[in-house]
């Protein structure tokens, strides 16, 4: 991991913050994206520049505005001289149960869940071929164990699940692509749908009988950049075995 250049979507917040710290900590240096968190990339990043100096670059960008994607791998190799990964972390979650499911929704949804990672990779796609580069995509597990009211949501996350295989197929053989799908790790935020009782079920539903740590994501990402160089075109589930419990 050590001087490798790492352009992260969302990463100021949450998994994505837990996935910048640990690949920081290893020795990458960090482009971090962010939408509308100012204030938690700026403190992000100043956290991590008091441990190496100059080590954390910070992009913004509304992921859904296709066009300036570009705009995120030039910055990134402007600053750093080089690209060696990309993590497709940023997403957006919001329940759309059928016959409610309106054009906005969809294009929020597939945009930043199926559309940015997409449009994204292909721009990152000369400079990784460059450095015999990585994707890694966070998936989901309900993309393959649908969430019951997120239609479009599934159907996003099942559409990224297939598209960070097809990458794999066309990225060959200089750039690996893979995905993590996470389970219970962190709860939507305040506001959403989640109250204490569908918490209670989802985590009896695991084998572990217990949620996840915004690290677990962190450290498989990280294994996938640095330590994982014959695997490619495979989605890990990080879930404590809910994918397997029926």
């Amino acid at each position: 991991m050590q001087g490798k250049v790492i352009l992260v979507t969302g990463g100021a917040r949450r998994v994505g913050a837990a996935t910048c710290r640990r690949l920081h900590a290893q020795g990458a240096n960090l482009v971090v994206h962010y939408r509308a968190s100012e204030s938690e990339a700026r403190a992000l990043q100043s956290e991590l520049d008091q441990v190496r100096p100059g080590s954390v670059a910070l992009v913004q960008a509304n992921l859904l505005e296709t066009a300036r994607l570009p705009r995120l791998i030039d910055e990134t190799v402007t600053h750093f001289g080089r690209l060696d990964a990309l993590v497709n972390n940023a997403s957006s979650f919001f329940p759309t149960p059928l016959g409610e499911i309106t054009e906005d929704g969809w294009a929020d949804l597939i945009g930043s869940n199926l559309k940015a990672p997409l449009f994204l990779s292909q721009a990152a796609a000369p400079q990784l071929k460059r450095q015999q580069g990585c994707i890694v995509n966070i998936v989901d597990i309900h993309s393959e164990r649908p969430l019951k009211r997120y239609v479009v949501y599934n159907a996003a996350k099942g559409g990224l699940a297939s598209l960070t295989r097809s990458l794999a197929v066309e990225l060959a053989p200089e750039v690996r692509v893979n995905g993590i799908s996470p389970g219970p790790i962190l709860w939507p935020e305040e506001g959403e749908w989640m109250d204490e009782a569908s918490r209670q079920h989802i985590i009896g539903r695991t084998l572990l009988k217990r949620t996840g740590e915004p690290d677990d994501i962190a450290r498989t990402v990280s294994f996938l950049i640095a330590d994982a160089p014959y695997i490619t075109g495979q989605i890990i589930a990080v879930d404590g075995g809910r994918s397997v419990n029926l």
